[in-house]
């Protein structure tokens, strides 16, 4: 009688009439051993059983401490290496080599981070690189490396093989942080891809906008600003009349009321981005601290198409304010414009207050958008990396 557990796989001669059972055996045997690699050097044969020879070597050398799974994701995921990316990106972002049996290199096929592709994550923050300490608390600014709070807090892009070149929507829905109900609402009810926008005011900021990143949405700062008729939005609102420095103080104390967010979006400021001598010095703050701003869209005097290019700010106003009129209708309206106008220039951007109506509306619509041949893509990717984007300069 055969030996059948001590010999040798593949020495039966009716192993042929039974390679199917065999290459299961086999199958699962050397998933066990790519799985045992991860940890270090993994050896699998037949040694324990009295055959001195191991039958595959799979070597993983770290090249720098060696991350763990969680934190790989999480630099892959900052990197900016979409969730569907080739086996060198992924290596290369991750900083993990993998030497391979013959010395081969990383495949060429394309690799999906399941759990990434899912649920996207961002990265931490603050990122020690990108705080500075000042009398107001943490502020933004670009690391010693270069590093820019735009990039590396940014929502990664994750979207689907049949999405790669489709028309993009961004939307920034805003005006959350002030009402804990109201916020959490929007972080649960809307798809992870729309970007949110929180005003510098409430008991619970820094906890909810910290929420809004741990269930994937990108956040911006809604920076309080003088409209017509002298509109103030809250303690700290820049004014077109104060003095250079006092709004500086007053963006420098908003910037340190939570961190995290990607930029800066105007709340009113109709008649403060209106005024140049006013609005260029916030501008300029905004872009040496490696962040971007989005222009609310809502005024047509405002300057940003203009100034923004001179001071090396990556921004972009809004295409449309989707609930300007705040019914169903009319909501209805404004989304399927949002589409018509991506479709035509290749992206747009649209803005929303968290109005249950409005999270109603844009949550269903959202859902089949894919199905409608666009991708939902978060600001800082629908702004992208040029100085200045807008509805005429897409």
């Amino acid at each position: 009688m055969r030996d059948e557990i001590n010999d040798p796989l593949g020495s039966d001669p009716k192993a042929k009439s039974a390679s199917g059972h065999f290459g299961a055996v086999a199958a699962g045997l050397a998933l066990t051993a790519l799985a045992a690699g991860v940890f270090g050097a993994a050896r699998w044969g037949l040694a324990d059983f009295g055959r001195p020879a191991p039958l595959a070597v799979a070597r993983i050398e770290a090249a720098a401490p060696a991350p763990s799974p969680a934190s790989t994701v999480s630099n892959v995921a900052a990197s900016g290496v979409s969730a569907f990316a080739s086996g060198e990106q992924v290596e290369k972002a991750s900083g993990v080599k993998v030497t391979r049996n013959g010395g081969g290199g990383p495949p060429g096929a394309l690799i999906i981070d399941v759990p990434q592709a899912l649920g996207v994550r961002l990265a931490a923050a603050p990122d020690p690189r990108l705080v500075e300490k000042s009398k107001f608390g943490d502020l933004p600014r670009v690391g010693a490396d270069g590093s820019r709070p735009a990039d590396i807090y940014a929502r990664p892009i994750a979207e689907s093989l049949k999405l790669r070149n489709a028309p993009r929507v961004a939307i920034l829905v805003g005006g959350l942080g002030i009402d804990a109900v109201v916020t959490r609402a929007a972080i649960s009810q809307l798809p992870s891809g729309i970007s949110l926008g929180f005003a510098p005011y409430g008991d619970s900021l820094r906890d909810l906008a910290a929420n809004a990143r741990d269930a994937g949405h990108e956040i911006l700062l809604q920076a309080p600003m003088e409209g017509f008729g002298a509109q103030t939005a809250g303690p700290h609102t820049l004014m077109a009349g104060a003095a250079e420095p006092e709004n500086r103080d007053s963006l420098k104390w908003m910037m340190a009321r939570f961190p995290g967010f990607v930029g800066v979006s105007n709340y009113l400021g109709a008649k403060f981005t209106s005024e140049t001598h006013a609005f260029a010095p916030v501008l300029a703050e905004l872009g040496s601290r490696g962040l971007l701003y989005l222009d609310d869209g809502s005024s047509p005097r405002s300057l940003t198409a203009s100034l923004a290019p001179g001071v090396n700010l990556r921004a972009a106003q809004a295409d449309l304010v989707i609930d300007a009129s705040p019914t169903p209708e009319d909501i209805e309206i404004a989304l399927a414009k949002l589409e018509t106008i991506a479709r035509r220039q290749g992206v747009a951007i649209g803005v929303a207050t968290a109005l249950p109506l409005s999270l109603e509306h844009i949550a269903h619509w959202a859902d089949a958008l894919e199905a409608r041949g666009i991708a939902l893509t978060p600001v800082s990717a629908a702004i992208g990396r040029n100085a200045m984007r807008s509805a005429q300069n897409p």
